[in-house]
């Protein structure tokens, strides 16, 4: 992603949405932001993907974590692509998907991006995946946005490959425990497993950090850098 680095700040913009004009900054508040981006609606990896989204969306609600989506389409295709018709009692694609009959609308917004000023300012462009016209799509974004409007994580994924929404409620645990505690999470870590001791605390400060214990997992280096605490 050109120019935009683990760290900086996450640019601002308005744009047109499912929920009207939304300036991004103002709509995060002092909340976490997750921005994930879609080729085109209308699309089949693109509707199981907000499905799941949709479905999730309670468990990035409880951990303050504000979701908000992008596509190239218009806002009326969006909103035909996911919001009930309360005329018709139609029910739109995405939320068929789900085979959920309590929702009417898709519980976070879809920014317009027909003109594809954000997916060039971001750096979204999949070069490989073209529309009709012969016009790159927008590739599947991940961008995780922390209270400080600074960005946290970035993942790109091809227009062909869709995400794992569960993997991205794991990260988002990791981002958040190592913000406030001075660990980090191994390989394949959930929430409640053991964490590991950055490598910058001294034997002493951890002990004093972590009243919990720390193990040390002997290596055939002699080194004793794998450094294990329960979770904090």
């Amino acid at each position: 992603m050109p120019g935009l680095l683990l760290g900086d700040v996450f640019p601002d913009f308005e744009a047109d949405s499912t929920v009207g004009r939304i300036s991004l900054h103002a709509f995060l508040g002092n909340s976490w932001g997750i921005l994930f981006s879609h080729p085109r609606d209308y699309t089949p990896v693109c509707t199981t993907e907000l499905g799941r989204a949709a479905k999730l969306s309670a468990e990035f609600s409880k951990r303050d974590v504000k979701m908000i989506a992008l596509s190239l389409d218009s806002v009326e295709d969006h909103l035909g692509w996911s919001k009930l018709f309360q005329a018709t009692n139609h029910k739109a694609d995405i939320l068929a998907y789900n085979n959920d009959s309590s929702c009417n609308a898709l519980p976070f917004p879809i920014i317009a991006d027909n003109k594809r000023e954000l997916a060039v300012k971001l750096g979204m462009l999949d070069p490989d995946e073209r529309d009709k016209d012969g016009m790159p799509l927008t590739a599947r974004c991940v961008f995780v946005i922390g209270p400080d409007k600074r960005l946290k994580l970035s993942i790109l994924y091809p227009a062909t490959t869709g995400r794992n929404f569960d993997e991205l409620l794991r990260v988002i645990d990791s981002l958040q425990l190592t913000a406030q505690k001075r660990v980090a999470t191994p390989v394949d870590w959930k929430p409640g497993d053991n964490v590991m001791v950055v490598p910058n605390l001294s034997d002493d400060e951890a002990a004093s950090l972590f009243p919990s214990g720390v193990t040390t997992k002997d290596l055939p280096s002699g080194k004793k850098y794998l450094r294990y605490t329960p979770q904090p």
